[in-house]
């Protein structure tokens, strides 16, 4: 196992030294197709699905953990670490269906963006998707790695607009409280849905290839450019993953807890229960609270919107150019990584393409959540073999309770999909 160079830093910037990709995967989460299922979730149900925060943020943590656990110990994508335990085929099918899901939720996810610029500024929708699309992908093809991964880290921060969102409004907090911790489904088509697309919003397929992908491309930027020298992790890189997994995913979850929130003691309290836009939803919080509360709700959809595309584009590259064998890399310039680069552009343009279609923008960011939660329990199944493998996890494989907590998400996710069909 190659070593890696360890510098001496004080406890505070030790602390931040030690986030990375788990905070920026964990912010991406929470992109304008989480948003909107949240804001769905709450203006349909109320709070009935405020408790689901706390019980997806532990899931949610060892599925990412186990991800980044197989990017850190094989120095291998999760496509690629795949490929060792499945026959090429299937990965194969797992790329084009991801590329189909991730293109959705770009499309969606840029949607929901222009209908938010359109609001603060009144710009036509149509042309903030082609200015944000296009300019995204120049970004991500123009910067190297370490600009790109600042710059992603930096805008996590904008998720603090919801939570200042919900406080804004003053809820009674000993009543949110009862309510957070009550376990409410009803058995009914509509709840089972919701329940799906939070938890295929929450516990995404794009996360696991892209926080596996970005442990491969943190020790490339430490010179490790070989699959042998990045193999095997230490004690302290693993324990500092586990700091930065478990803060990215609470964050993502609080974020959910207090958009259901917002929207629950706005918009269904007051019988908004059918909002079609983003634009519609944070133009109904206005009259009830307040235009802080509208500013902070759209400008938060245009931030993590910025945050959550690249990821998605990058994530559907990063599988293909594993599984394809092509030369890849968010530090490859265009020449040298074509065909990486090729996947973000193409999923990207038919982004773009699909909002020129009559489709309802928020139905369009619910579903493709939803087809997420049909699609992440069967990588589940694949993720959770490769991480209890010790072969292929060099004798480093995720602990007995990772293991545990892998498998109870992926029998979860069927049991609630199984749920939506069978009510």
């Amino acid at each position: 196992m190659a070593k890696k160079r360890v510098a001496k830093l004080s406890p505070i910037r030790k602390f931040f030294s030690a986030l990375g990709p788990g905070v920026v995967t964990g912010a991406a989460d929470d992109d304008p197709s989480g948003i909107a299922t949240y804001s769905i979730a709450g203006a349909q149900l109320g709070t009935s699905l405020l408790w689901m925060a706390w019980l997806t943020w532990p899931l949610m943590a060892a599925v990412q953990m186990m991800c980044a656990r197989i990017g850190m110990v094989t120095g291998l994508g999760l496509a690629q670490a795949l490929h060792r335990k499945f026959p090429r085929p299937v990965v194969i099918v797992a790329c084009y269906t991801l590329l189909i899901a991730n293109t959705i939720n770009i499309a969606a996810d840029l949607r929901g963006m222009a209908d938010a610029t359109e609001l603060l500024t009144g710009f036509n929708s149509h042309i903030s998707v082609l200015l944000f699309g296009c300019g995204i992908t120049f970004a991500i093809i123009q910067f190297r790695y370490h600009q790109i991964a600042k710059v992603l880290k930096w805008l996590a921060l904008s998720l603090f607009a919801y939570i200042i969102t919900a406080f804004i409004i003053h809820p009674n907090w000993s009543l949110v409280a009862r309510q957070a911790f009550t376990v409410s489904i009803s058995n009914n088509s509509a709840t089972w849905a919701t329940i799906v697309a939070v938890l295929g919003t929450t516990i995404s397929p794009y996360l696991f290839f892209w926080q596996t992908a970005q442990e491969v491309e943190e020790q490339k930027a430490e010179g490790l450019l070989t699959i042998e020298l990045r193999e095997g992790a230490t004690k302290t890189e693993i324990i500092d993953r586990v700091l930065d997994v478990g803060l990215g995913t609470f964050l993502s979850n609080i974020v959910m807890f207090f958009i259901i929130l917002t929207a629950a003691l706005t918009l269904n309290a007051h019988g908004l229960t059918n909002i079609t836009t983003s634009k519609e939803a944070a133009e109904a919080l206005r009259p009830l609270a307040g235009n802080l509360a509208m500013l902070l709700y759209t400008v938060g959809i245009v931030t993590v919107g910025l945050l959550a595309i690249p990821v998605l584009a990058g994530s559907a590259a990063y599988a293909f150019a594993e599984t394809f064998n092509w030369h890849l890399g968010l530090d490859e310039k265009f020449k040298s990584a074509h065909y990486f680069y090729a996947v973000i552009i193409f999923s990207m343009l038919c982004g773009i393409a699909l909002d020129f279609l009559s489709v309802n923008p928020v139905q369009a960011l619910f579903w493709s959540a939803v087809v997420n939660g049909l699609l992440a329990p069967f990588l589940l199944i694949g993720i959770f073999m490769i991480g209890r493998d010790k072969k292929i996890m060099k004798s480093q494989p995720s602990s007995r309770i990772n293991q545990i907590a892998v498998a109870l998400t992926t029998v979860l996710m069927f049991g609630a999909a199984i749920g939506m069909f069978v009510f």
